[in-house]
């Protein structure tokens, strides 16, 4: 892409961009179109385009319908696709709170939460629980960075108890940082023991 373009010509590039990929961050849109945050800011104000986190909300609301394995309040980070069965992908904004003190390094565990949680949304099944995962940590997150993560199951064995197989992988900027493959055993109704 040029990197002098007139400003209508950025707005629409803007508009091209964000339609492509709703979840990029006004830093990753400065570096996309040759600009800074503030020159990205006025133009998606200018344009009526919500900021990345809203632009996620509303994509998780058009996701969350088709949840079945667990409930909204059980994902970790923000649903913002999912077609049960064999994909889904999720957000996560890192916040302070995630991170060590004193340090600006997100736990591990919030990416394993994020991991393990779209994992489970995107199994066809009413019950379902990790029965094994195995993990790598790729590169530090940091404070501030957004994590997307992505789903997609590569096997289902059926018979006495019902397995799924499910890879996810989380990206900052498009880096991986996280890989999982996680086996989920779907529970039988006596086994499930619900709380109604």
């Amino acid at each position: 892409m040029p990197a002098h373009l007139s400003a209508e010509e950025r707005r629409q590039e803007l508009l091209r961009l964000v339609r492509e990929n709703p979840l990029l961050t006004d830093e990753e849109l400065g570096r996309l179109l040759h600009v800074s945050v503030p020159t990205v800011r006025l133009d998606r104000l200018r344009l009526g385009v919500p900021p990345q986190q809203e632009r996620a909300r509303q994509l998780a609301g058009l996701a969350l319908g088709e949840l079945r394995s667990l409930a909204e309040a059980d994902v970790v980070g923000d649903l913002i696709e999912v077609e049960r069965g064999r994909y889904a992908r999720s957000v996560l904004t890192t916040a302070p709170r995630m991170a060590f003190l004193n340090r600006d390094l997100i736990r591990g565990h919030f990416l394993f939460g994020q991991a393990n949680s779209l994992a489970v949304a995107v199994v066809d099944a009413d019950d379902v629980v990790t029965a094994s995962a195995r993990v790598r940590f790729l590169r530090p997150v940091r404070v501030g960075a957004v994590v997307e993560a992505r789903a997609e199951v590569r096997q289902v064995v059926r018979g006495k108890r019902e397995k799924w197989w499910v890879d996810v992988v989380s990206l900052v900027a498009a880096q991986p940082v996280f890989r999982g493959s996680f086996i989920l055993a779907v529970l039988r109704p006596e086994e499930a023991g619900r709380n109604r």
